[in-house]
């Protein structure tokens, strides 16, 4: 004769078995190694922290020197264009003052702030080895745009934007007031030295920091993406289990 277990034989069975693994086993804990020893982890954002505090003196140098200059330059020009009656020479300092002008915005609009960078760094708690994780992908995050920023500073755009605008104010010398094709000249190529002059002095020591950082820990020009350490917990309570999974 077979004897057919039913359904709820075997649920209690199942349940039964279930309950005597998890009291030998319990509690344990599930949890994701990391990829990167602690130590290498300190290590590297102590040195992202490093650059970043020595490129705060030379970008704040170049950056509110240059805000300044073209600052002084547009109150001046813009100071001599209101006080002198020669109209030739209002209309030169006007010119030259608005284009001084879009010099002074062209810093506020793109700001080199490492030493910012850097203090908001210093200030991420890194206690424990999750934090230790998620404050080196942020510090890599704000180490990688203050490279971008200084590579921006050196593109083929700043140079052809900085050209149109030279450019412009030239051709405005030229056609607009009516001066000979020489003054024309004369004010595109004194802009030019000018701008030129701004492009190549924009220090550029953190791009080449974070090229060879990224060489040295192979990451490959990309941030590494934290993962939070999920941890599992498994309970069993009459009647039943429960499974809780934290990330």
């Amino acid at each position: 004769m077979i004897h057919i277990i039913n359904k709820k034989d075997n649920r209690f069975i199942f349940e039964f078995i279930l309950f005597i693994l998890i009291f030998n086993l319990q509690p344990f804990n599930i949890s994701a190694q990391s990829e990167i020893p602690d130590s290498i982890v300190k290590e590297r954002i102590r040195c992202i922290q490093n650059i970043l505090e020595q490129g705060r003196t030379n970008a704040n140098h170049w950056y509110y020197g240059w805000l300044a200059g073209y600052s002084a330059a547009t109150l001046g020009q813009g100071t001599v264009c209101f006080i002198s009656k020669d109209n030739m020479t209002r209309e030169n300092m006007a010119l030259g003052a608005a284009t001084t002008c879009l010099g002074a915005i062209g810093q506020l609009l793109t700001p080199m702030d490492p030493g910012q960078k850097a203090d908001i760094l210093a200030q991420i708690s890194d206690s424990t080895q999750q934090e230790s994780l998620k404050k080196l992908s942020e510090a890599e995050e704000l180490f990688k745009s203050a490279a971008i920023r200084e590579k921006f500073g050196r593109s083929w755009q700043v140079h052809a934007l900085s050209g149109a605008v030279n450019l412009s104010s030239g051709l405005i010398t030229w056609f607009g007031f009516k001066q000979s094709v020489w003054a024309g000249i004369g004010n595109f190529a004194l802009n030019t030295v000018i701008t030129e002059s701004q492009i190549w002095t924009q220090p550029t020591k953190i791009l080449k920091d974070y090229q060879g950082y990224c060489r040295k820990y192979n990451s490959g020009y990309e941030p590494i993406a934290y993962k939070p350490k999920p941890t599992c917990y498994v309970s069993a309570y009459p009647g039943g289990i429960a499974i809780k999974l934290l990330f």
